[in-house]
Parts: structure tokens; C-alpha cells; sequence
């Protein structure tokens, strides 16, 4: 199985059950800037546990690994829990949809994308990659973000909302972070 195969899977599934979601991280940055490896997947999901069976079906035990235990879990925690299909090695992110101004506001501005020619999904917009991956650098310090993060301003730059990310940067304590990967590329040109 092909990361966008799985991708695939995973979009049937959402939306042949109703699950709101979106596609953000790696895959997202990739497809509004510039391509790397990865070997995850990672969706904001709207689960519920009237879901769980549904999505237990959907990714059989004898090809994926899926806890029912962890889908639950994250539910209630408002956390995360996996998709592994262990042929590839290739891993989903499923990140539950919290209630939040900043989640409403991404849900709010998805954009439909064409992740291959098979198909279309939900993707976050790419300013809201951008602040999540800034989050991601703040929790974590892993530079793959700001060249994520660099990667989609050089080649989507001119038609980001700039004044957005800056807003949200504001409201989430990543202005000085957003002031350093602008200083950063405003040395490199």
C-alpha cells in the first residue's frame, strides 16, 4: 500500500460515516509547498463513538492495527490515537476535533484538494498548516517543521493570508516564533 492509497482508505471511510475532517500535517505542507518524505498521515477528526464500529470495519484487524481501546480514549481525552498498516509501515494520525475557536475556525476553511487523480479530500487551509506547525515547533523543536513552514511560504507565499496567521500567531503565543521564521527567510532572499 502507497501513503496516498491509504489517504484514499481513509477518506472513503470519513466520509461514507459522516465524520467531519481534515487533512493537515505533512501531506497538507506537501501539497502546498514543497515535497519530502513521510511515512504518516495525519487527519483532525470529528469521531464520535457511535463511530467506532464503523471504523473498526472499515480497517480490519487482519490488515491494520486499530485499538478500539485507543479510539475510545482519545474521544475522551480529546488526544490522538493511530491507523497503522504494518505492510508499509504507514501510520494515520487521527487527532479528535476539539471545540475550540482556533478547530472551528480551521473546519470553517477547509479547502478541497486532489491529493491524486483518484480523488478529493479536505485539506486545512495552508495558513492553517502553517500555525499548527508552528505549535508542533514550539512543543517540539523539530526543524522539519520550519522547513515545512518555509517550504509553503515560497511556493504558496503570495496567495496566504498573512494578516490571518499573524491573528491566530497572536491569539496562540506563536508570534515571536511566526517573527523569526519571517526574519529567517527575509535573510535568505
Amino acid at each position: 500500500m502507497e501513503l496516498y492509497d491509504l489517504l484514499a482508505q481513509v477518506v472513503e471511510t470519513f466520509e461514507r460515516l459522516r465524520i467531519p475532517y481534515l487533512v493537515t500535517g505533512s501531506v497538507a505542507s506537501m501539497a502546498y509547498g514543497e515535497p519530502r518524505l513521510t511515512n504518516d498521515i495525519d487527519v483532525v477528526a470529528g469521531i464520535r463513538e457511535a463511530d467506532i464500529p464503523g471504523l473498526l470495519a472499515a480497517f480490519p484487524a487482519h490488515d491494520f492495527y486499530l485499538s478500539e481501546d485507543a479510539i475510545r480514549e482519545a474521544i475522551r481525552k480529546q488526544r490522538q490515537f493511530n491507523i497503522i498498516h504494518p505492510g508499509s509501515g504507514l501510520k494515520v494520525d487521527v487527532i479528535i476535533r476539539k471545540e475550540t475557536p482556533f478547530d472551528r475556525s480551521r473546519f470553517a476553511r477547509a479547502r478541497v484538494a486532489h491529493p491524486a487523480e483518484t480523488y478529493e479530500a479536505a485539506f486545512a487551509s495552508p495558513e492553517d498548516v502553517i500555525i499548527k506547525k508552528m505549535e508542533y515547533y514550539r512543543e517540539g523543536r523539530s526543524e522539519k517543521h520550519l522547513r515545512d513552514i518555509a517550504g509553503m511560504l515560497k511556493v504558496s507565499g503570495d496567495e496566504l493570508d498573512e494578516a490571518y496567521i499573524v491573528e491566530w500567531a497572536d491569539r496562540l503565543d506563536l508570534r515571536p516564533i511566526w517573527d523569526a521564521i519571517k526574519r529567517r527567510l527575509g535573510e535568505k532572499t
